[in-house]
């Protein structure tokens, strides 16, 4: 592609080539590296590629500090429980459609990473949402590559304005917390290439950005630290990319894959890439001292581009506390809420004839910030849904809060069992077994009153320092346990049975009367599983194991309630007498975090809140924080009003109250699509390996998302870029126009020229989506695809005129046998509009001739 067309393709917040030229490092900067390496001993050059704990180790005799890592992409961790500004989390932010937002919103974490003395902030995670239930979601984008790079461009490229590194990860298909160690992810080139790979791409070529982390899993047969065809030939060959390509934290598996499959850092120390595995092997051939050079060579360079090594990192002119990015964060948690149903335009509310308010649920107290796992940040302070909203009202109306069910915790403390069926002693038999499959003889028995072990969680790193997290891993030893008893059902009727199982390390079992009820036993497949039975009164035989392999496991707490209290009447009573009520539900670190996979249903209970909510008060609005879709066709039609929050930070609570009451115009747009059922979604059938098998086959391929809904002929509950407001917007005078400058395949350009119209009283925001389809193709290709988008603010009355750019990939797809990207000639269909389903303005377009296109911009 030629320069000329790189400088038009704004859309894409493409560099010009003065800027790319503005990358490469200079000739003294070269040399100086040189003269390093030169003084380094072969022992000192593998020493300094292990990590040590969250840095790259200083070398003080060589005048080199430790370059300083922190987790929490949406806020600083600082692996620490220092606080920091808590900003919406990725898909949040990706529900903004906001470029321009994501570059403010990087710009600030950068910001405050400086005032913390951080080199490389651990940051965007960029991976695909393929399934609702991957516990990892929260943190990514959603589930369309094109929108997914835009807003990755935007948070890399004001990052790194602040002097500090972005680490785009988790490198590569790693959509699934399951078994993430050991799994394989089956993908076929064409559907890595034009899914998987292309917001990687997008953060190495237009964003230039500092860092690369490899992820967990294997892809084609190989795990991804010791991956040379993704990690050297496309990475740094085809992407020309610079910069420090380093391990997930215990994502290395073997010292020669690694040292030679294009790994520059282990991390978080070289537990693999040490001296006692790589020493004889570059002496004996089997590694190049020139391979282990490089990676020093990339990791100062990249020091060197962004002023490390002859400045402080910590700006000293930085408060820790920013004022200003407090108020950006509220700003990204207004632009990120979804406003999904609003039946009869129960919303918004009227501040006024408001003079009675119920706020209820798991998740109105405390305020979900952001989901489990190292993404985890502390806030200085976290507006909850309850103060949010009561904050707004003022002291003249009442706002009332209860959180309407026990947590898992309680449930667990308040479940009774016996140790025999005729009741006859309190608690449950506890076996416990030196091993982790529950073998032999027990080491231990006793009787304990419930089943409520806490375990280790990813929370409790946060408050330990390096050596005490070794320490603590050192200690931990592989065990499992046996609980047995009987509940006694009082009455027959249905029972609620749920279970907080660990994040990884360990599994769980239950059974009742001998059948199994909850099950996460092989790995962590759900944290927090849980079903409903029916019982009949009396005993029942209850049995549960688990087992605990390294730190996380151990983690076990099991609770029966019966559906008929959960929900106590005194809260179904006030509810009954207030003007609204906001019932916050969804799903919290416990229940939706890294290192395993979450339930499609929302967590234990709420479902059944929210129906007797609606079943006493007309206007019960339903506010879920998650980090994707959650089952919502039980209660659904029940409601007036749904809103989707995912994690909005530290302000979601003063963000919420505003738009539920008018102040704030929602304009979210969903990054994902919500399945009506999750046997909906394209990769349903194969997200999970089969049965003893590690692969996880990729079969939907491409159909990925809105695609496959469409490919499928599955009509959705909400559709991919769908979101709600109070105004109302009209499209017109769709015009698609080629630009007078071709590619240096011939290829061209066009502009998509059209008019969006505020039809409503009141100002908004609205997302106008760019949808490029095949008419007829001779592979199978997507009905449409996303290209282009703007968001747009246009007041009452006001028509705007849009402008969206396409480049030519906009019309290829991947030709494997080529190797190249490759449009046929013929007919194209530009569609225009509000959502996947909704773009009803459309235009031909013809291709003269047949295009090919380099594999990299």
């Amino acid at each position: 592609m030629s320069r000329t067309v790189r400088c038009i393709l704004l859309i894409v917040g493409c560099l010009t080539f003065a800027q790319l030229q503005a990358q490469a490092p200079s000739a003294a900067d070269v040399q100086r590296v040189a003269g390093i390496i030169s003084k380094m001993t072969l022992e000192e050059k593998i020493y300094y590629i292990g990590g040590t704990g969250f840095a790259i180790r200083p070398m003080p005799a060589l005048g080199l500090p430790s370059w300083e890592m922190s987790d929490g992409p949406y806020g600083v961790r600082s692996n620490s429980r220092f606080p920091s500004t808590t900003y919406p989390v990725g898909i949040g932010l990706a529900a903004t459609w906001d470029r321009k937002l994501a570059e403010r919103m990087g710009a600030g974490i950068g910001a405050d990473a400086r005032a913390r003395g951080v080199h490389f902030m651990l940051g965007p995670g960029v991976n695909i949402y393929r399934s609702p239930v991957n516990g990892r979601n929260f943190e990514y984008f959603g589930e369309d590559p094109f929108l997914s790079s835009a807003i990755a461009v935007g948070y890399i490229s004001g990052m790194q304005t602040q002097g500090v590194s972005a680490t785009v990860k988790h490198f590569l298909a790693n959509n699934s917390e399951f078994d993430r160690h050991n799994t394989d992810s089956i993908v076929d080139e064409r559907t890595l290439r034009e899914i998987y790979l292309p917001t990687f791409e997008a953060a190495v070529t237009q964003a230039h950005v500092g860092a690369i982390m490899d992820s967990y899993n294997l892809i084609n047969g190989l795990h991804a630290t010791q991956n040379p065809y993704f990690n050297t030939e496309i990475v740094r060959n085809e992407w020309k990319f610079p910069g420090v390509m380093m391990s997930d934290w215990d994502a290395t598996y073997d010292a020669i894959g690694a040292a030679n499959g294009g790994l520059d850092v282990e991390m978080p120390f070289g537990k693999f890439m040490n001296k006692k595995n790589l020493l004889d092997a570059v002496k004996d051939g089997r590694v190049k001292e020139a391979t282990i050079d490089e990676k020093i060579r990339r990791i100062l360079l990249t020091a060197l581009r962004f002023g490390w090594v002859d400045r402080e990192q910590r700006d000293a002119n930085a408060s820790t506390y920013n004022e200003a990015n407090h108020e950006l964060a509220l700003e990204g948690a207004r632009e990120s809420i979804v406003l999904l149903k609003n039946a009869g335009d129960v919303l918004p509310l009227s501040k006024s004839a408001t003079k009675s308010i119920l706020v209820v649920g798991p998740d109105a107290y405390p305020a979900q910030v952001v989901g489990g796992g190292s993404a985890g940040v502390l806030p200085f302070s976290a507006v909850s849904a309850v103060q949010g909203i009561s904050h707004y009202l003022g002291a003249g109306t009442k706002t009332f809060y209860e959180r309407g069910l026990p947590t898992i915790t309680d449930a667990a403390a308040a479940t009774e069992f016996t140790t025999d069926a005729k009741g006859s002693e309190r608690g449950l038999r506890l076996e416990g077994f030196h091993n982790d499959s529950l073998q032999g003889p027990p080491a231990s028995t006793k009787v304990v009153r419930h089943l409520n072990e806490p375990g280790f969680s990813w929370d409790d790193l946060g408050g330990m320092d390096i050596d005490e997290i070794l320490a603590s891993l050192d200690d931990a030893k592989n065990e499992s346990r046996r609980w047995s008893g009987y509940f006694q059902a009082p009455r027959d009727g249905a029972y609620e049975f749920a279970a907080q199982g660990p994040v990884e390390g360990g599994g769980f079992r239950i059974s009742v009367d001998d059948k199994p009820v909850l099950e996460s036993w092989a790995y962590a497949k759900v944290i927090q599983p849980h079903q409903t039975l029916q019982l009949t009164a009396g005993p029942h035989k209850m049995v549960a194991e688990d087992y605990q392999r390294g730190l996380f496991g151990g983690r076990l707490r099991f609770a029966i309630v019966e559906e008929s209290g959960l929900v106590k009447a005194s809260v179904r009573a006030l509810a009954a007498n207030v003007d609204a009520v906001v019932v916050a539900v969804g799903f919290n670190p416990d229940s939706e975090s890294e290192g395993a996979d979450r339930s499609f249903d929302l967590p234990f209970g709420q479902q059944e809140l929210i129906r007797q909510m609606a079943a006493v008060n007309q206007k019960t609005i339903v506010t879920v924080v998650s980090g994707g879709n959650a089952d919502a066709k039980q209660w659904i039609d029940q409601v007036p009003a749904y809103l989707q929050l995912w994690y909005a930070g530290e302000q979601g609570g003063h963000a919420l109250a505003e738009i539920l009451f008018g102040e704030v115009n929602p304009s979210g747009h969903l990054p994902i699509t919500f399945e009506q059922r999750l046997e909906d979604n394209p990769g349903f059938h194969s997200y999970y390996p089969e049965g003893d098998s590690k692969q996880v086959k990729f079969a939907e391929g491409i159909f990925v998302g809105y695609r496959g809904y469409e490919h499928n002929h599955t009509a959705p509950l909400f559709p991919f870029g769908y979101g709600l407001t109070y105004t109302s917007f009209a499209y017109s005078h769709l015009n698609v126009v080629p630009v007078s400058v071709t590619t240096a395949a011939g290829a061209p350009l066009y502009k998509v020229e059209f008019d969006v119209t505020n039809n409503g009283k009141r100002a908004g925001a609205d997302v106008a989506q760019v949808y490029v389809g095949q008419s007829a193709s001779s592979i199978p290709r997507p009905v449409k695809e996303l290209k282009g988008f703007s968001r747009v603010e246009v007041q009452p009355g006001e028509t705007i005129h849009v402008s969206v750019p396409l480049d030519a990939r906009a019309f290829t797809y991947y030709d494997v046998a080529g190797k190249h990207w490759h449009a046929d000639a013929g007919k194209y269909v530009v569609s225009v509009g509000r959502s996947s389903t909704e773009a009803t303005l459309q235009q031909d377009v013809t291709l003269s001739s047949a295009v090919d296109l380099a594999n990299s911009y």
